[in-house]
This record gives C-alpha cells, sequence and structure tokens, in this order.
C-alpha cells in the first residue's frame, strides 16, 4: 500500500520498520509504566521488555522458516536473503520466544511472574496493533481475494518483489481487521488492569481475546509461511492460537494467585 516513506537513491526508508519500531517502543513504555504503578522495579522492567522484544523478534523469525521449512531446505541460503530478513515472520513465534525469554529473566530476578506479565499485557496488544498497520503498509500478511466492499488493492511492484503480495486485485484486509482487535483488546485490558482481582488476570484474558480472534482470521489469511497441521485441516498458527486460549481460559479458571492482590496493589494499578 505504501511500502516506503521516502527513496533517496539507493537510500529508502520503510514504512513496515519505522511502523514496528513506533509500537515497540510505545508499547514498552507503556508496560513499564504499568509496572511501576504496580510496584515492580522500573529498571527491571525496561530491561526484561528489551529482552523480550529481541528474543520476539527473533522466535517470529523462526517459526516463519520453520512453517515454510520445505522450501528453505532446498534453498538455505534464502534464510539470510534481505526478502527473509525484510519479512515480518510469524507472531505466534514471537510471542512463544517472548513468553521463554521472559520466564527467565522474571525468575532470575525474582520478578512476580503472573504480575509482570499482567503489567506487559496491555502494552503488547498496543504494540502489535501498531505493528499491523506496517504490514498493511508493507502488504505482507495479506488476505484472500475478496468481491466486499472492504477489499484493498496492492498496486506497488516492490510489495509483490518482497513479501509476494497479488497487486491489482481486491483482497481481505487481514492485517487492517487484526490491528483493529487488538486495539479494543489494549483498551479492554487497560480497563480491567485498573479491577484487576488476581495474579495471571490480565494476561489470561490477552492470551484468550487475542487467540479467538487469530483463529478466525487465519480463514481469510492468504500469504506463506504459517505452516499446516492435520493434513491441512488447519494451520500452524491456528494449533498456536487454540494453545493460547485454552492457556488463557485456564488461568483465569485456575484464578493463580488471587489472595496475593491486596488492595494496595490494587490500588497502585488505578
Amino acid at each position: 500500500m505504501f511500502p516506503q516513506l521516502f527513496h533517496l537513491g539507493r537510500f529508502f526508508l520503510p514504512t513496515y520498520g519505522v511502523l514496528v519500531s513506533l509500537g515497540v517502543l510505545i508499547g514498552l513504555w507503556i508496560s513499564v509504566r504499568n509496572s511501576e504503578r504496580m510496584g515492580i522495579n522500573g529498571d527491571d522492567a525496561w530491561n526484561l521488555g528489551i529482552l523480550v522484544v529481541l528474543c520476539g523478534i527473533v522466535g517470529a523469525k523462526i517459526l516463519y522458516i520453520i512453517n515454510d521449512f520445505s522450501f528453505y531446505k532446498d534453498h538455505p541460503g534464502e534464510i539470510f536473503s534481505i526478502s527473509t530478513l525484510q519479512a515480518g515472520g510469524v507472531f505466534s513465534g514471537g510471542l512463544i520466544a517472548a513468553f521463554l525469554a521472559a520466564a527467565w529473566y522474571v525468575r532470575k530476578h525474582r520478578m512476580p511472574a503472573l504480575g509482570t506479565c499482567d503489567a506487559f499485557a496491555p502494552g503488547l496488544a498496543l504494540g502489535h496493533a501498531i505493528g499491523r498497520l506496517g504490514c498493511f503498509a508493507a502488504g505482507c500478511c495479506y488476505g484472500k481475494e475478496t468481491h466486499h466492499w472492504w477489499g484493498v488493492v496492492f498496486t506497488k511492484p516492490i510489495a509483490h518483489e518482497i513479501t509476494g503480495t497479488p497487486l491489482n486485485v481486491p483482497l481481505e484486509p487481514t492485517q487492517l481487521f487484526e490491528s483493529a482487535v487488538e486495539l479494543a483488546n489494549f483498551i479492554f485490558l487497560m480497563w480491567l488492569l485498573k479491577r484487576r482481582k488476581f495474579d495471571g488476570q490480565i494476561i489470561g484474558a490477552f492470551m484468550f481475546i487475542y487467540g479467538v480472534a487469530r483463529f478466525f482470521l487465519e480463514f481469510i489469511r492468504d500469504d506463506p509461511g504459517r505452516g499446516s497441521v492435520f493434513g491441512g485441516a488447519m494451520s500452524g498458527t491456528q494449533l498456536i492460537a487454540i494453545g493460547l486460549v485454552l492457556a488463557g481460559g485456564f488461568l483465569w479458571w485456575l484464578r493463580p494467585g488471587s489472595k496475593r492482590v491486596t488492595a494496595q496493589t490494587a490500588a497502585a494499578t488505578r
């Protein structure tokens, strides 16, 4: 749609990179702010956020390569190609890697695990919402061809060259759908954070809501690199989405740490 903010000679500034970076910075700032309001050390929160971002980027790339392993097995040199490095990766892979890195850091620094996840969940949702606008600008993560009035048409050849985006045909704006879901998720999670009753309530809600939304959005996605399971019955991303829904629902059912959320902690989030 608008893959480059500006172009000067051989140098260009990709819209995707700018919006993803902006999403990371804003999401991290909100996460640290929430952490400090909940009594979590701000420096630990910043360090955790930076670690999570870096591991999330690596995890998204790894799952992207795994899901399209049949191609990369025959073309191993493409793993470090410009097109692969410029591809956004698979968000679910980044989410899993980020959770693993967060678990290690939180344990090492004796931070409240679920409470920290609660503080970071709204920022994660907003950062993802902004990042998906970058996907829309670049043309990646595109949807299937559609004849609905909301179909969008990509015309920039560079979008096709980098991500294989079909040109001059109306496509489902899956990037905008997901961005809208995550923006609504952010607003809801910030509202819920002020009324938190137990540790894990906010991150559980995030995983459940995003997992449901991503599962159904997969039906109208048409870009490669999301894998397939059970003989093609569903994508690998849908299987991960089901796992997120189950994990989020389990946290709400278990209500871990409900006795540890004191009146003082609850008031600090207001």
